[in-house]
């Protein structure tokens, strides 16, 4: 369709033309009844294409969310299984060396209770053979024993024996005369050198360097030696 310019009053007119109804081609027939068939068709294609084309792209969606948490899971479980498998082989190789280590503490408890055990052992050596060599120096202590151990009992007269190995008694007298004469002394050969005992009519005191000795062994030895269970 053409228009030409109308001049009208010094304005310019120009034609219109209308767009193209539609850009399908249409039944030739000009039917009413085909041509909603057709829009009817038309709209039902589009629609079964939209949802095809959105099943499509949600599964292609699905597939990639699924395939990423797959992978995050299949890494965590790989990485809780490497680290108990690690463990379990960590533990099985260590097993030897917890056996060493223990056999290796029972080893030194050991060497340390033998060293302590002759510790005591050689203080006792050492404090006998100094006890002995006192007592062969001056025997008369034993008298200045028995005077402490009767200060402390209860007084009992003087109906008092002192008991000596005969060696001891022999040489007090001689050394010291005076001091042996105001006590009765009386040898006993079941008594070792540096035993002494104290016998009155109600009691009787042991107050030989053995027994001190042994005393003074034992308090050092519940400091140095571990209590028994």
């Amino acid at each position: 369709m053409r228009g030409k310019v109308i001049r009208n009053a010094g304005s310019n007119w120009r034609p219109y033309r209308f767009p193209p109804r539609c850009s399908s081609p249409l039944p030739d027939d000009g039917d009413p009844a085909s041509m909603q068939r057709a829009m009817a068709d038309g709209f039902q294609q589009g629609i079964e294409k939209g949802y095809q084309d959105g099943l499509q792209q949600g599964r292609e969606a699905g597939h990639r969310e699924g395939f990423d948490k797959g992978r995050q899971e299949g890494l965590r479980q790989g990485r809780e299984e490497g680290r108990q498998q690690g463990r379990q082989i960590f533990e099985e190789a260590s097993r030897p060396l917890e056996r060493i280590s223990e056999q290796l503490r029972e080893f030194l408890a050991g060497y340390e209770l033998r060293r302590r055990q002759e510790l005591l052992e050689l203080v006792q050596k050492v404090a006998k053979q100094v006890i002995r060599v006192e007592l062969t120096l001056n025997p008369a202590q034993l008298l200045t024993l028995a005077e402490e151990a009767l200060a402390a009992m209860p007084a009992e007269g003087n109906d008092v024996q002192i008991l000596l190995n005969p060696e001891e008694c022999a040489r007090i007298r001689d050394l010291v005369p005076e001091r042996a004469a105001a006590w009765r002394l009386v040898p006993d050969e079941r008594l070792a050198l540096g035993e002494c005992r104290v016998v009155t009519a109600q009691a009787e005191a042991d107050i030989g360097c053995q027994q001190r000795l042994d005393s003074c062994m034992e308090t050092l030895a519940s400091h140095l030696l571990p209590s028994e269970a």
